[in-house]
């Protein structure tokens, strides 16, 4: 496995402390993942004093703002998509509330209210914030820190894996590539191309050979800021006598198991289905075993379902849940 590397403006992005961006990028590279996530908790607990700690709380928006301008770009998109739970589920007395409360915040403590806001609620937030405003200066500058170092190793994981899969996909598929842009059909998704030459007169389309299952799925649990390990997970096709399960009928029969797994250390399941080049077009459910993993939660279950559609087959779905106790979010990942 290659070294990994982060230079000073990358690290940047992930902490806005200039002391821990210089320090990442002096320990550089890393073997693994999990090595530069160990580096950047050292260096921030142990080589980051408090003037490095409170200039990464200012590079963060009050909880329900959008960035500044001249805000970091990587780490401005990074802050947009860790508070979408948040605007998405606020109303406007609820944002005017959170405001209300962000200023006495900043009032009492000298920093932003800052919180690993990913998959939280606004409501989650706010009784959050309301809740930690009781506590002592000194007892809070830590706790803003601990909550830094999540939001830290999410963003750690989330440029080392997309440059992890830029690397994989460029040394596995370069001649791909090249004919594709010669074509100007170059479609990268994470580790998967999808070669077409359906515009060369004479030859028939071809498809890169899958290296994963065109369905798969990781668990992140939010509320820790850590991949969430040893949940059950389970992949389920409809095959009933109805084109798709009818909405207040899904539980009927015509569900046929694909596969099931548990998710390992980095909360990624295992395979879940065969290694087919072409997916048979349906509804899908992946169904994970929530009330398991966190039996004092909200949720005993959660169930996604989703549709492939015939000009879908050849794609990959990744289907990520991010969890917490009070709310959880899916997306359309690759």
């Amino acid at each position: 496995m290659e070294e990994m590397n982060v230079d000073e403006k990358e690290a940047l992005a992930c902490c806005g402390s200039t002391q821990f961006a210089k320090q990442m990028a002096l320990a550089s590279p890393f073997p693994s993942l999990d090595h530069a996530v160990s580096a950047a908790r050292d260096i921030w607990f142990n080589k980051v004093d408090v003037i490095g700690w409170l200039e990464a709380f200012a590079a963060h928006p009050p909880i329900g703002e959008s960035p500044s301008p001249s805000s970091h770009t990587t780490s401005a998109q990074w802050s947009k998509g860790e508070q979408a739970t948040a605007i998405a589920t606020a109303t406007d007395s609820g944002l005017q509330e959170l405001s209300h409360w962000n200023a006495q915040y900043r009032q009492k403590f000298g920093h932003v209210f800052l919180i690993c806001a990913a998959g939280r609620s606004a409501a989650e937030i706010l009784a959050e914030l309301k809740k930690r405003y009781m506590n002592r200066p000194i007892l809070e500058l830590e706790i803003a820190a601990q909550e830094q170092m999540k939001i830290t190793e999410l963003r750690l994981r989330k440029l080392l894996s997309a440059k992890a899969k830029v690397d994989s996909a460029g040394s596995q598929h370069s001649m791909v590539a090249v004919r594709q842009a010669e074509e100007d059909r170059v479609g990268i998704i994470g580790q998967h191309l999808t070669a077409s030459l359906e515009g060369l007169p004479g030859k028939a389309p071809q498809v890169q050979a899958r290296t994963r299952p065109p369905i798969t799925t990781h668990v992140l649990d939010v509320s820790r800021g850590s991949p969430a390990a040893g949940i059950e997970v389970r992949l389920e096709m409809w095959k009933g006598s109805q084109p798709r399960p009818l909405f207040g009928e899904i539980n009927n029969g015509g569900w046929v198991l694909e596969g099931s797994s548990t998710t390992d250390r980095d909360g990624r399941s295992g395979q879940l289905m065969s290694m087919v080049d072409a997916l048979s077009p349906g509804v899908y459910r992946i169904s994970f075993n929530t009330g398991k993993y966190n039996p004092g939660g909200f949720f005993p279950y959660v169930s996604i379902f989703f549709e492939i559609r015939e000009t879908q087959k050849l794609e990959h779905f990744h289907v990520p849940l991010l969890l917490s106790p009070f709310s959880f979010s899916t997306y359309r990942g690759s």
